[in-house]
């Protein structure tokens, strides 16, 4: 019996719970009225969805992807191997359950994953880009589920591993580029974000993983505290958007360089517009995930998305309860 409270757990890590770390499985309340939401739909990245049979297209492009930064640059792969080799612990420490991989194995995917993620942000961010008739990377319907599925909870790998390879594979056409930079220009043709406002992110270095960068884009200008929790039984009581109108109060658009910056002032309730998507409201979905399992981050995209729920009604309602089942 001694020996039984003394092992070790074998599905959560001892680092789970803690800061170090940050890549979750979605709650299973969330993923039990959205079965599919949570699975990748193209790609694998990390562990937790690698292997699938249905992800095979893109996981044999990983290999050419990672030879082609090779032929840009003069490191070699055991110079890669070697620097994220040295970050296993972290990178083991970084996810919620345990690990049951070989070293090599899992730095080997670590790297291939990463190569694959900064030469599909590359292709699409440089002038002229060498693969620009590559159909993995310029095919619309690849390259629209790839958006989806790089920013979804269950599918990533830490950032800091995503620098390192970065780092190493720098040449002189990426200049002075940030990682932050060419991966949030490559989602902006979903995002449709102002420039200023992307910018802005370009050096933040307190990144987790590519899911946080993006809700950091909606989040991080926001100098509030996280709102407290809150009585559903007062969420029962919001009026809908219809009451609010009867009761005087106006909505007007506002012109915000962030979605969830809604402001409530003199009688005017100004929300800025925005797309429901198949996009948006994954990635909505994955932040939501994100929020209830990182005990460290604010609760500000579940509070908006709370909040939209409350006041809209009719159609709207059925996809704003869907994020939220």
């Amino acid at each position: 019996m001694e020996d039984r409270f003394q092992q070790k757990p074998a599905l959560l890590t001892l680092s789970a719970g803690t800061k170090s770390c940050h890549i979750f499985r979605a709650p299973k309340s969330q993923e039990e009225s959205n079965p599919n939401a949570y699975k990748p739909r193209i790609v694998s990245i990390g562990p937790y969805h690698h292997g699938k049979k249905r992800l095979e297209l893109i996981e044999q492009h990983k290999p050419r992807a990672f030879s082609k930064l090779l032929d840009r640059t003069a490191v070699g792969p055991i110079d890669y191997f070697n620097a994220i080799a040295s970050w296993e612990t972290h990178i083991r420490d970084s996810y919620s359950e345990a690990l049951h991989w070989k070293t090599s194995d899992l730095i080997e995917m670590m790297i291939l994953d990463a190569c694959f993620m900064i030469e599909l942000f590359r292709a699409h961010t440089c002038e002229n880009p060498e693969d620009a008739d590559d159909p993995v990377f310029f095919t619309p319907w690849i390259l629209s589920s790839l958006m989806i599925d790089l920013l979804l909870i269950e599918n990533q790998i830490p950032f800091f591993v995503l620098r390192k390879i970065y780092a190493l594979s720098k040449s002189s056409s990426d200049a002075d580029r940030s990682l932050n930079e060419i991966a949030l220009r490559f989602f902006n043709r979903a995002l449709q974000w102002i420039d200023e406002h992307l910018q802005k992110h370009y050096r933040v270095s307190k990144i987790t993983h590519l899911l946080d960068l993006f809700r950091l884009c909606l989040v991080g200008h926001l100098n509030i505290e996280s709102p407290p929790p809150v009585d559903k039984e007062l969420l029962q009581l919001m009026p809908s958007t219809n009451h609010m109108l009867l009761a005087g109060i106006k909505f007007e658009s506002r012109k915000s360089k962030n979605l969830i910056d809604v402001v409530f002032d003199d009688g005017v309730l100004r929300i800025p517009p925005f797309t429901i998507d198949l996009f948006t409201s994954s990635f909505f979905l994955s932040c939501l995930a994100y929020e209830q399992c990182c005990h460290c981050c604010s609760k500000h995209i579940s509070s908006y998305v709370v909040f939209m729920r409350c006041i809209m009604g009719t159609a709207a309602d059925a996809v704003f309860s869907s994020l939220l089942r």
